[in-house]
């Protein structure tokens, strides 16, 4: 239980979970672009009003290492990217501009969900205020993801023995094609996307459990269809980590989503995702995936739900019994020859 102990006295009642930010999350991009790169400033401003972010330093990641990278990916792509010498078609798939300022967002996103994992394994929950690049493959990125963070993440602690095996409930209104195909073959991860059928990508992967929506499906519909995933997901355990993308595109006015959720609809989504595992008692690393429309502080709103429903959640837990460390280690240790 020394994990639990440790987790309880850096965790304690009166803090919030561990969030994991980077102000160098935002680079400079054309006004006008469809991603918009501004939410993550006002993300980290709502995050701030609600008190749930220090004013001063938090957790913050370094720059991902080409090597880090490389769990995930071709080595060549990575380091071609590292270059910024990708091909012109490479670059277009991606979508993003080819800049050094560009290339450190990635870097630092995906060092920040392995961060976020790592504190979700001794604190039960944490953040990250970036990640969800879930369409970036072995071989390369596409839809606005040059590095697969959630992926690296997995790679990395199965890699240093900190998990055996992880779980991923993607619930961006696009497909976690990217993630799908890095884990093809791979038992240690289990992949679950939830994302509208007739949305990106055209041509979609094989998660180990896809749930393809209809077009305007709302609230009620879409938590049903969830809750049904969610067990059949957990049926597949135990897993000693679980990696949740909360993408928002969802929202009935995101500018690239097919279904007709509401702030409401998204906050249930979240409290139910993050109820049912920590309630089958795994570690949630969180990211916030995507969300697009012309009022970047709009889309950051929503956004920050997740780290409500994610705080709401905490202060639940925190007169209950510790963290889930003690368990995780105990877990370990009984799957150890």
């Amino acid at each position: 239980m020394r994990l639990a102990r440790a987790a309880r006295a850096v965790y304690g009642a009166d803090v919030p979970p561990p969030i994991v930010h980077h102000p160098d999350y935002e680079a400079q991009i054309a006004p006008g672009h469809r991603f918009p790169m501004a939410k993550y400033r006002h993300l980290r401003a709502a995050l701030a009003r609600r008190g749930l972010i220090t004013p001063g330093e938090g957790p913050a990641p370094g720059a991902a290492s080409a090597a880090l990278l490389s769990l995930a990916h071709d080595p060549g792509y990575v380091s071609r990217a590292f270059a910024l010498a990708l091909t012109d078609a490479e670059q277009r798939r991606i979508g993003l501009p080819r800049h050094p300022a560009m290339l450190r967002r990635a870097r630092l996103a995906a060092a920040g969900t392995v961060m976020t994992a790592e504190y979700a394994l001794s604190a039960g929950i944490a953040c990250n205020t970036a990640g969800g690049s879930h369409h970036a493959r072995w071989a390369g990125g596409a839809g606005f993801s040059t590095f697969n963070d959630v992926a690296i993440a997995a790679r990395a602690l199965l890699a240093a023995g900190r998990i055996r095996r992880a779980l991923v409930v993607d619930c961006d209104v696009h497909q976690g094609d990217g993630t799908a195909e890095i884990f093809a073959a791979d038992e240690r991860v289990f992949t679950v996307s939830l994302h509208a059928a007739k949305n990106f990508p055209l041509r979609k992967e094989a998660s180990d459990l896809d749930v393809a929506l209809p077009d305007g499906l709302e609230d009620a519909g879409y938590l049903d269809a969830l809750d049904q995933a969610l067990d059949a997901a957990l049926a597949a355990g135990p897993f000693d980590l679980a990696f949740y993308n909360a993408g928002v595109d969802v929202h009935r006015e995101d500018r690239l989503g097919r279904l007709a959720l509401t702030d409401d609809g998204i906050a249930a989504r979240d409290a139910l995702v993050l109820s049912r595992l920590r309630d089958a008692d795994f570690p949630v690393a969180a990211v916030i995936g995507g969300g697009y429309g012309a009022d970047a502080a709009i889309i950051a709103e929503r956004h920050a739900l997740l780290f409500e429903a994610a705080a709401a959640r905490w202060a639940a837990e925190r007169s209950g019994p510790a963290p889930h460390g003690g368990a995780h280690a105990a877990a370990l240790a009984r799957s150890t020859p």
